[in-house]
C-alpha cells in the first residue's frame, strides 16, 4: 500500500515529516511572520528560565573554636558561590564559640558575579557529645541530607573566595565522583617565635608534597580531608547502605575521614582532589600538639591497613586508597634505617680513628635539597620561609627526625594494644599538657649512647670488620634512595600548583 499523500501542487509529502524548509528560520520568516515572532518570544522565554542549581549544605563541627570561627564564617560569606545553608555544630565546647558565632546567625545576602545569592547560618550547640567530631558531623549530615552535596569545613579553615564554586563545578560535572577535597595549605600568618615558624614551614612542605603526589596520580585522593571537602549525599547514602551504618561517619576509627574515603571508593565512586579549589587550614604550633596530631593520623592509618583491629573497622591492607599509605610508611622505615646506620657506623669509625670523609657523601643531601626546593616551588603561596626551609638542609632534616618520632610512637601504641583516646590526647596536647612527645627522642638518645658504649667495648679488629660490612650496605641503600629522590625531583608538575 502506498503510504505517500499527493499535495495540491502535485508534489509528494512523506507522512509525519514537515514540509521542506520549516526547520529553517529564514523559511519561517519568509512564509509566516507571526510564527517567527512567536518563535523568537519562545526562545527568549527559554533563556530567561532559571538554570538548575545543585543545592549545597555546609556543616562546620566546632570544638573550642572561638578564636578562629569568625574568620571561617567570614570567608564562607565571601564566596562567589554561597551554600544554601551553613550549619555550625558546636560540641563539648568550653570557650565562647557559641557567643561569637551567634552574631552571624540568620540570613545573609550578597551580590556575586553571577547575581544576588542568599544563605542562612544556623548555630547549633549540641552540648556534651560523646562521639566528639564524628557526632557533630553526623548531626550536621541529618540537617543537609536532603540536599545534593554536603560541604564539610573545619572550624579553623578559611577557603579562597572561589573554592566552593570550583568544588561544585567539578563534582557536578561527573556523577561518578563521590567526593572532592580542596588543595590544603597551612596558614602561616600571625606566627610568633622561631619554633612556630619552623613547625609551620615543615607542615607546609609536608602538605605540599602530599598534595602534588595526589595531583600527579590522576588527581585521585586517598583521603578526603575533613578540613574542606565536598561530598555527594547520594554517595554517602550508598556508603550507609553498603556498610550497614546509620550515619556516614563512624566513631570506632581514629581517622574518620580516611575510613569514609575508603568506603566511598568501595561503593564505586571516585575520590578526587580539586585542581583549583584551595583552603588554608590551621597548623600545629608546638612540638606537643604536632606530635598528638601526627600520632593520631599515623595510628589511624595503621588501623586501616592492618587486617581487623578496632570494632567494625576491618583492616583493608590491599585497598587502592591505602597503597600510598603503605608507601609512606615504607619510605619512613628506609629513612630511619639510613640515618640510624650512618650515626652508628660513624660512632664506630670515630672510636678507632678510622673515619675518612668521602666527597660523594654530599650527593644524597644535595638531591634532598633539590627535591625540597621543587616542593617549595610547587606551592601556590610560597614565601621566603618555605625556600629557606628547603635550602638550608638542617630545618628539613630536623623536621624529618621529628616525623620519625611520630611514626615510632604510632606503631608502638598500635602493637602495645593501648586503648587510648587519641582525640582526647590531641585536645590535651593543644592545651599544652602531656610529655609523651619527648619519648622517641629520649629513646633515640639512649640507643646512640648505648651504641657508643658498645663500640668502645669491642676489639678494634671486630669494629673494623663490622664497619667493612656496614658501610657498603648503607651505601647501596643510600644510592637507591638518592636515585628515587632525583627521579621525584625530575617529575614534570604539568602546571599543577600545590
Amino acid at each position: 500500500m502506498d503510504t505517500r499523500d499527493v499535495g495540491s501542487d502535485g508534489g509528494q509529502l512523506v507522512r509525519g515529516a514537515p514540509p521542506a524548509g520549516l526547520d529553517d528560520p529564514r523559511y519561517v520568516r519568509a512564509h509566516d511572520p507571526g510564527l517567527a515572532a512567536y518563535a523568537q518570544e519562545f526562545l527568549e522565554a527559554v533563556d530567561d528560565l532559571p538554570t538548575l542549581r545543585p543545592t549545597v549544605g555546609c556543616i562546620i563541627p566546632a570544638y573550642n573554636e572561638a578564636e578562629t570561627i569568625a574568620g571561617v564564617l567570614d570567608s564562607l560569606l565571601q564566596q562567589t558561590r554561597l551554600p544554601e545553608a551553613i550549619h555550625l555544630i558546636v560540641n563539648n565546647t568550653s570557650d565562647e564559640s557559641v557567643e561569637v558565632a551567634s552574631h552571624y546567625a540568620g540570613p545573609h545576602t550578597r551580590m556575586t558575579p553571577t547575581g544576588e545569592q542568599t544563605t542562612v547560618i544556623y548555630v547549633h550547640d549540641i552540648g556534651k557529645n560523646p562521639d566528639k567530631k564524628v557526632g557533630a558531623l553526623n548531626y550536621g549530615y541529618s540537617l543537609v541530607e536532603h540536599m545534593d552535596y554536603l560541604l564539610g569545613v573545619d572550624g579553623d579553615t578559611t577557603p579562597e573566595p572561589d573554592a566552593i564554586q570550583h568544588l561544585v563545578d567539578e563534582i557536578s560535572s561527573d556523577a561518578r565522583i563521590g567526593g572532592i577535597s580542596a588543595i590544603y595549605s597551612i596558614d602561616d600568618s600571625a606566627l610568633e617565635g622561631p619554633v612556630q615558624k619552623f613547625l609551620i614551614a615543615g607542615q607546609r612542605a609536608q602538605f605540599s608534597a602530599f598534595n602534588m603526589q595526589n595531583l600527579l596520580k590522576g588527581r585521585t585522593m586517598a583521603v578526603l580531608g575533613g578540613q574542606f571537602s565536598i561530598f555527594s549525599t547520594q554517595a554517602l547514602r550508598d556508603v550507609m547502605r553498603d556498610s550497614h551504618q546509620r550515619a556516614p561517619w563512624v566513631s570506632d576509627s581514629e581517622v574518620e575521614d580516611s575510613l569514609l574515603s575508603l568506603q566511598i571508593k568501595s561503593a564505586g565512586y571516585l575520590t578526587k582532589i580539586s585542581s583549583r579549589a584551595r583552603a588554608h587550614v590551621g597548623g600545629m604550633t608546638t612540638f606537643r600538639s604536632l606530635d598528638a596530631q601526627q600520632v593520631k593520623w599515623n595510628f589511624g592509618a595503621i588501623d586501616l591497613m592492618w587486617p581487623g583491629q578496632r570494632g567494625d573497622t576491618k583492616g583493608q591492607p590491599f585497598h587502592p586508597n591505602l597503597r600510598l599509605r603503605w608507601f609512606e610508611h615504607l619510605s619512613m622505615v628506609i629513612n630511619m634505617t639510613t640515618r640510624m646506620m650512618f650515626l652508628v657506623l660513624l660512632i664506630g669509625a670515630l672510636t678507632i680513628d678510622a673515619f675518612v670523609f668521602q666527597a660523594w657523601w654530599l650527593i644524597p643531601p644535595a638531591a634532598a635539597v633539590w627535591l625540597n626546593f621543587r616542593v617549595a616551588r610547587s606551592m601556590a603561596f610560597a614565601n621566603r620561609r618555605d625556600y629557606l626551609f628547603a635550602l638550608l638542609v638542617f630545618p628539613a632534616e630536623l623536621y624529618m627526625v621529628i616525623r620519625m618520632g611520630h611514626f615510632v610512637r604510632a606503631w608502638l601504641k598500635f602493637f602495645s594494644r593501648q586503648q587510648t583516646d587519641n582525640w582526647a590526647a590531641q585536645a590535651k596536647a593543644e592545651r599544652g599538657k602531656g610529655t609523651a612527645w619527648t619519648s622517641p627522642f629520649l629513646v633515640a638518645t639512649a640507643l646512640l649512647a648505648g651504641s657508643a658504649a658498645a663500640w668502645l667495648q669491642l676489639p678494634t679488629q671486630t669494629v673494623s670488620g663490622a664497619l667493612r660490612v656496614g658501610w657498603p650496605i648503607l651505601g647501596i641503600i643510600t644510592i637507591l634512595q638518592t636515585v628515587w629522590m632525583i627521579l621525584k625531583a625530575c617529575r614534570p608538575y604539568r602546571g599543577f600548583k600545590a
